[in-house]
């Protein structure tokens, strides 16, 4: 059997091997959590070791792309953290509607419930038809997922009451259709919408934005991944744009710490200086 220091040397070879074949950089993200995501993968994956998982994802694509699912797992609901987008509705959109048009980039878009939840306010607000939203995630089944805009039944009630605690201005139920154990939203949500593959770790800002929002997404990244993302907002964030995080981060031991103000602290959301 494997002792701990032969696992974290298969671990960091594995990581290696993903980023030379498949140009997926998990290199700089947080240790205990990657370990605990390719140990769980492995054992469900029916290998024996790290390294025989290796093997096969260096030769199998498919299998490669199976490991993605654990290594992105994506925990999220619509609406998550109700007093967050109350914030928004109500301290940024007055700044937001001041803008003829808007770019809004929700970055680690997962599966969709954070898109969703955002083009339902920016409709509410009057602001969705003159938005443009880019929604950007590392894992292509997760973003053909968000495509799609279909979510589990069961869910709705939790999302419902969350939408509600987030200011909402009509029944959630007008949003979507129920059929059979699941909900399709409307179309329409997506209209404006651009989905695209984008890794915080290695690619590069692709437009001047107005407002982004990458929430418990940097928890699972290691201090120079955090710094690089948070580089890039600043960068894509035109004049006094904002940026929405989720509640466990922050930038304040940033180095960018001093590119932001706070503006609603409590629920992690600044504005670019």
């Amino acid at each position: 059997m494997n002792n701990p220091n032969s696992i974290d040397i298969e671990l960091k070879l594995l990581i290696e091997a993903i980023y030379l074949k498949y140009s997926y950089d998990f290199r700089n993200y947080a240790g205990a959590s990657q370990k605990r995501r390719i140990l769980h993968a492995m054992t469900q994956m029916h290998c024996e070791s790290i390294s025989e998982l290796q093997a096969k994802v260096l030769h199998d694509p498919d299998t490669f792309m199976e490991l993605l699912q654990y290594l992105t797992i994506p925990t999220t609901e619509m609406f998550r953290d109700p007093d967050y987008f109350l914030a928004l509705r109500e301290q940024v959109v007055p700044f937001l509607k001041t803008y003829p048009s808007l770019k809004i980039w929700i970055a680690g878009c997962s599966t969709g419930e954070e898109l969703y939840s955002m083009a339902i306010l920016l409709k509410e607000e009057g602001l969705l038809e003159r938005s443009i939203i880019y929604a950007t995630d590392i894992n292509p089944h997760s973003l053909d997922k968000a495509k799609k805009g279909i979510f589990s039944l069961d869910r709705v009630r939790n999302y419902t009451a969350n939408y509600q605690a987030a200011g909402g201005k009509k029944s959630f139920s007008d949003y979507y259709t129920a059929a059979y154990d699941s909900v399709l939203f409307d179309r329409s949500l997506c209209e404006n919408v651009s989905f695209a593959d984008h890794s915080l770790a290695t690619d590069s800002v692709f437009s001047e934005t107005h407002l982004i929002c990458c929430r418990n997404v940097m928890i699972y990244f290691n201090q120079d991944l955090q710094e690089r993302a948070l580089g890039l907002f600043h960068e894509s964030l035109c004049h006094r744009g904002f940026l929405g995080l989720g509640s466990k981060e922050s930038i304040d031991f940033s180095s960018h710490a001093n590119h932001f103000e706070p503006l609603v602290k409590s629920q992690r959301i600044y504005r670019k200086c």
